[in-house]
């Protein structure tokens, strides 16, 4: 009877201690929940679901020249490279969580000699008892053993389990991550390319400018020698020529710096980039589709990446929670061991087993555990606000985008009706200065005001090429 209360005794004090643990054990904060709510449509916008982004961008663009740059700094880019071994090191770490919830079983085998002074009591043991008759322990003793043996931690809080599902979560995020590399460098090289297309066009107009300055510098030295010009419009003329042959080495340098960009994306050193800038300002612009706003999580690999992120902060709070449970392991062993090698196959004597079950639980400078909680509640604020930075960010970059595409084009089409009228203006001018109708300052200007205008509409038309870009990677498009 006494036995009996003794027990009860003992398993009220074990729950009673139990309870006393989990009380010590913080209730995880209120998390504060995502926000994934964006408007239904962007502004001034359809709501057709139809989108650019889900175009491969070998399809996007057309221009076969820039597809092949493209195909190159896919396959060599260093940065890319860098970012696929992070890949293959994240899909390592999900192997290592796997395994660490699973049993590890070790074989050993092990050779021991010993010698023990005969005046201890292992010694006095030794020297006097005989192992079999007429037979002693050897001296000094040898030792060989050969087994297995298990160890294996209870996931019982599921802490492991979770640390697995929380590597698999931060392998997928690396994988966005690549993809969201992908679709910067698409859009960097193709940047830099219509970049280059302009400054060979821009060069190619100053050399036309060129042309017609001098044609009106012969002019007033021409009127100069009747009479009719002074020496000091030869000289305006002449700087005016030499102005633009100075610019002509500015966007020569533009150029090679421009093309030494694109072979960095590359991966290679420098050489010329192969092109065609004829009918830059023909070339078409291809309309977009901006599809709706909820799109941009499932397309943009930024979201997607802050969005596994959050999921994988989640598991870590409840990791960091399992800490202040009690871990429970089992270790167990079979094996041989004898003295001498001949006895190793002498069973059941030389057989040897064990199993050993522990509970092990934090009791004193818990203190550590509970500012890793605290952290782990924190990052997974983090990580929220992360990723409705994230969806916040896609919207406006499309919303800018889209509009300034419209305004672009609305500014495109004035600036042709401007250039068009400053080339009938420098004919005009020419034609009155020949007539003493005109100032040769009004033929510099309208020269000049000409000049401006044509530059001004081939960086419109960058502009153009450019925007259609940033809104395909705005929208998630150039990974896939």
């Amino acid at each position: 009877m006494n036995n009996l209360k003794k027990i009860r005794k003992s398993q009220l004090f074990g729950v009673f201690a139990l309870l006393l643990l989990f009380s010590c054990v913080p209730m995880q904060k209120a998390i504060r929940e995502e926000n994934k709510a964006v408007p239904e449509q962007y502004t001034n916008e359809t709501s057709d679901s139809t989108n650019t982004a889900n175009v491969q961008w070998k399809t996007f663009f057309s221009d076969q020249k820039l597809v092949a740059l493209i195909d190159t700094a896919l396959a060599n880019n260093q940065e890319l490279n860098i970012m696929l071994q992070k890949i293959s090191m994240a899909n390592n770490e999900v192997k290592v969580r796997k395994g660490e919830y699973l049993p590890f079983v070790n074989v050993y085998a092990g050779a021991e000699v010993e010698k023990v002074g005969e005046y201890t009591r292992d010694g006095a043991v030794e020297h006097n008892l005989d192992i079999r008759e007429g037979e002693e322990f050897p001296e000094p003793l040898t030792d060989f053993s050969v087994g297995l043996d298990v160890s294996w931690e209870l996931d019982v809080w599921k802490k492991l389990r979770n640390g697995k599902k929380a590597a698999v979560l931060e392998y997928l995020s690396t994988i966005e991550g690549k993809n969201f590399m992908v679709t910067n460098i698409v859009s960097e090289i193709a940047n830099s390319y219509y970049e280059l297309l302009a400054l060979d066009n821009q060069l190619n107009i100053i050399e036309q400018n060129l042309d017609i300055q001098k044609n009106a510098l012969k002019m007033v030295k021409l009127q100069k020698q009747a009479a009719r010009a002074t020496q000091l419009a030869v000289r305006r003329f002449e700087a005016e020529v030499y102005k633009n042959q100075s610019n002509k080495f500015e966007i020569r340098q533009s150029i090679v710096e421009t093309e030494n960009k694109i072979n960095f994306l590359l991966g290679r050193y420098p050489q010329t980039i192969d092109r065609d800038s004829d009918d830059f300002i023909g070339s078409p612009i291809d309309a977009i589709q901006a599809g709706i706003p909820s799109q941009l999580l499932a397309n943009r690999p930024d979201i997607k990446q802050a969005e596994y992120e959050l999921a994988a902060s989640k598991l870590n709070v409840k990791i960091a929670k399992a800490n202040f449970y009690p871990s429970i392991g089992i270790q167990a062993g079979v094996g041989l061991q004898a003295f001498k090698t001949k006895y190793l196959t002498s069973t059941p004597e030389s057989v040897l087993y064990s199993l050993v079950g522990d509970m092990v639980s934090p009791l004193i400078n818990r203190n550590a555990i509970k500012a890793e909680y605290s952290n782990a509640n924190s990052r997974q604020l983090q990580a929220i606000f992360e990723y409705e930075k994230a969806i916040l960010n896609g919207y406006m970059e499309v919303a800018n985008e889209l509009s300034n595409i419209n305004n672009l084009k609305e500014n495109y089409d004035l600036k042709a009706k401007q250039v068009e009228a400053m080339t009938e203006a420098i004919e005009l001018s020419i034609q009155l200065f020949k007539s003493a109708r005109a100032e040769y300052t009004e033929v510099l200007l309208t020269q000049r005001e000409a000049l401006d205008s044509k530059i001004e509409i081939i960086e419109t038309k960058r502009d153009q090429f450019l925007a259609n870009v940033k809104v395909y990677q705005a929208l998630g498009g150039g990974w896939n």
